[in-house]
């Protein structure tokens, strides 16, 4: 393949880590992830290597799971994000670190964009629940994520085989 038809496949590349992400969320918003789907293969996983809970401490336990999920989850998703937004800015020749503040802001809107409209849809499915705080945990994680990201990177940047002369 030459670099011509490479480089009109580099904006695509770049932004599919992000569709992938979209996807997986899309996945795990039907019906067969809902709660007390869920539980039935977590709940056996959770009693074997951990061993037994009654059901109320298994109730919290699962809910605490669930939780974190969307967490790491919607923060997983953010970095998809700022990755495509990375890329797309530094062709358009943004400077260093304002293109790694935009492309973090732009990923985190974007996470919200998406865990908005995740929410919705799964106000139409009757197995599932729909909730704004959901979409409060999703934005925490994703913004904790970016802030995790800038954060190694303000750090490696200051390893001096990273600086440029």
């Amino acid at each position: 393949m030459g670099s011509f038809q490479i480089s009109r496949l580099r904006p695509i590349l770049d932004w599919f880590p992000a569709a992938l992400s979209v996807l997986m969320i899309a996945l795990e918003s039907t019906a067969s992830m809902s709660a007390d789907n869920t539980s039935r293969w977590l709940y056996p996983f959770w009693a074997r290597f951990l061993g037994p809970i009654s059901a109320a401490h298994w109730a919290e336990l699962h809910h605490l799971i669930r939780k974190t999920g969307h967490f790491v989850g919607y923060g997983l998703v953010s970095v998809t994000f700022f990755y495509g937004w990375r890329q797309t800015l530094h062709r358009m020749a943004v400077r260093h670190w304002t293109l790694w503040r935009r492309a973090s802001v732009a990923a985190v809107l974007c996470t919200l964009v998406i865990a908005t409209l995740d929410e919705y849809h799964q106000s139409f499915i009757p197995s599932r629940t729909s909730s704004p705080i959901d979409v409060g945990i999703d934005l925490c994680g994703a913004m904790a994520a970016q802030l995790l990201l800038l954060l190694v990177v303000q750090l490696v940047s200051r390893l001096p085989r990273f600086r440029t002369a």
